[in-house]
């Protein structure tokens, strides 16, 4: 395995290629119980728990996604044991490029006392707190956003320099965030952002320029930067 800061020192082509394709991948179900009932306190072991979590075994990706990504060399993914198990399991023969900036955007579990419900529920009151503001010890909505621009910028570096292509096998929302980017630069969406597992969304772009536009142009110091805080976060582990 190698990391994304080795794998993309080279520099940007002097040209972009007639096609670029980026494909966003949900990564496959986790070992770990789906929906079980839990209150707050129970949360937020759960969300520890699921960051833990590898790929369940009986996991497998469908073939439609099989034949999307067949022939590609390289795969880039997350820390997170259930992407990069997805990524291997997806493209075995592939490099593996592991990257913190494509870590799912975080939760924090909502100090609601006296209460149980299911987990994907608190999970979608945990992330309509989190745009709201409530980000206790964890990245904020804004600093999620930059990360996904940094993010894009790196799956365009490795299509600027792979005849067009570049595949993603990371978290369901943070890929709905790169998407959000992708689709202010110029792409074209083909299927859409759901939660399941092993979901696919592609991203494309016809047109051949002369000189990389300006928003492909790196900010290598910026991205170093939020590089090196979700290093540091992995490190610490999950504070919620």
């Amino acid at each position: 395995m190698t990391l994304a800061v080795d794998g993309l020192a080279r520099e940007v082509r002097d040209s972009v290629p007639a096609r670029t394709r980026i494909i966003l991948v949900r990564h496959g179900r986790p070992a770990i119980a789906l929906k079980p009932r839990t209150g707050h306190h129970g949360f937020r072991r759960y969300i520890d728990a699921y960051q833990d979590a590898g790929l369940d075994p009986q996991s497998a990706p469908p073939e439609e996604l099989l034949d999307l990504v067949k022939g590609l060399n390289s795969v880039f993914t997350s820390f997170s044991p259930r992407a990069r198990d997805s990524a291997l399991k997806l493209l075995p023969e592939a490099e593996i490029i592991a990257d913190p900036l494509f870590e799912e955007a975080p939760l924090a579990a909502p100090k609601i006392p006296l209460i149980k419900m299911k987990v994907p529920i608190w999970a979608v009151m945990a992330r309509i707190m989190w745009h709201a503001g409530y980000h206790p010890e964890i990245e904020n909505y804004r600093r999620a956003k930059a990360r996904a621009a940094a993010a894009a910028d790196i799956l365009l570096e490795r299509a600027s320099a792979n005849e067009g292509d570049a595949v993603l096998v990371a978290h369901g929302y943070f890929n709905a965030m790169i998407g959000r980017v992708l689709r202010r630069r110029g792409f074209t969406r083909t299927g859409s952002h759901r939660v399941r597992f092993w979901n696919a969304v592609v991203y494309e772009r016809d047109g051949l320029a002369t000189r990389p536009p300006k928003w492909l142009v790196v900010r290598r110091r910026k991205r170093d930067k939020l590089k090196n805080e979700m290093s540091q976060s992995a490190l610490e582990g999950p504070t919620a």
